[in-house]
């Protein structure tokens, strides 16, 4: 048995242009173009030249809505798997860790498209605004103390009542070093700057950002999306920015038991010992008064962000004594959480 009728009209509504054509880009759905998110200078006091990435403008306002998309065709995937006769029954749900922004714009596309809702686990002591809004656009709630242990996919699947669904929490099955944010790194490296400040929770953006920059920068075959200066992306400082902080205003990157992330010191000092970046790429906690300096420097000039989407700009700040002042710096903004009406 194929499709019913209503996954053939779910099929046919999911339009992916291209996967990798910069003249067919797939995101945002309405309205796709390549980049989908703008670049622009900011004015940051003692530095020359400084601009920022804006994740802002995107659906439900970050850099979350890409992921969300990725979601939409990994179930076009599944209909299309099932319209061949390789598998059969109902469509599963995902489950998903969220504090807020990933379930929202995942949930928002999964309702557009007429899919299974989200299952989401959040910690016990989530802010109610954030659980009310994944309640009014229908996510299936489950709540836990996050901060006992770690959890596998396993655990997860368990505690939001989908054994037989997928935990996109862990992503190991959907490949998302290289295919959340895709589009999104290139954008960000076509930028070329000497030193790229990107905010770091998952671990997913930095990760895909240098996964992205070590295949441009060692290939003669260049992904047609590519336009940036080889010789300056190697040598390119690649710096996430975190915290360890539990009561940091950056909530959105704070885990004490953070799952899945890929990142660890050997991983990136092979990347910089290959020359994939620059040798100061790491990860680095900032300090929460450079948070504070970076919010104020943010709202002054009319970007829209929250704490977690800003860290970039802490980061600069909080180095700002030993960075070269007439570089290049590229601040990734992942934006602001818009709430459902």
């Amino acid at each position: 048995m194929g499709l019913t009728e209503k996954e053939e009209n779910i099929l046919a509504s999911i339009k992916v242009a291209s996967e990798n054509n910069p003249n067919r880009p797939e995101f945002p759905v309405d309205d796709p173009k390549f980049p989908a998110t703008p670049t622009f200078e900011i004015d940051v006091p003692g530095f020359e030249n400084v601009w920022l990435k804006d994740e802002s403008i995107n659906p439900t306002g970050t850099h979350k809505d890409r992921m969300a998309w990725e979601m939409i065709v990994t179930y076009r995937d599944f209909l299309l798997a099932k319209k061949r006769q390789q598998t059969k029954g109902h469509l599963p749900h995902m489950s998903l860790i969220t504090s807020g922004s990933a379930g929202i714009a995942i949930q928002t596309q999964l309702r557009k498209y007429n899919l299974p809702n989200l299952k989401v686990l959040v910690d016990e002591n989530t802010n109610g605004k954030i659980v009310r809004a994944l309640e009014k656009l229908k996510c299936e709630i489950y709540t836990t103390n996050l901060n006992f242990k770690a959890l596998n996919w396993r655990d997860i699947l368990y505690l939001t009542e989908n054994q037989n669904g997928i935990d996109i929490t862990s992503n190991e099955a959907l490949g998302s070093t290289i295919r959340y944010y895709d589009w999104m790194s290139y954008e960000i490296i076509n930028s070329s700057p000497d030193y790229c400040f990107i905010p770091f929770g998952t671990g997913n953006l930095y990760e895909n950002v240098l996964n992205v920059n070590r295949v441009e920068t060692s290939t003669q075959n260049h992904d047609p999306r590519f336009a940036g200066d080889k010789d300056k992306l190697r040598n390119c400082n690649f710096l996430g920015a975190t915290t360890n902080d539990p009561i940091s205003k950056a909530d959105k990157l704070y885990s004490p038991h953070l799952p899945f992330v890929h990142y660890d010191e050997q991983w990136i000092r092979t990347y910089r010992q290959s020359g994939f970046c620059g040798i100061e790429s790491q990860v680095h906690l900032i300090k929460e008064h450079h948070l504070n300096r970076a919010i104020e420097l943010a709202e002054k000039q009319g970007v829209v962000c929250e704490p977690s989407g800003i860290t970039g700009l802490a980061l600069m700040l909080q180095l700002e004594k030993r960075l070269p002042k007439n570089k290049k710096m590229l601040i990734v903004n992942t934006g602001k959480t818009k709430f459902p009406e």
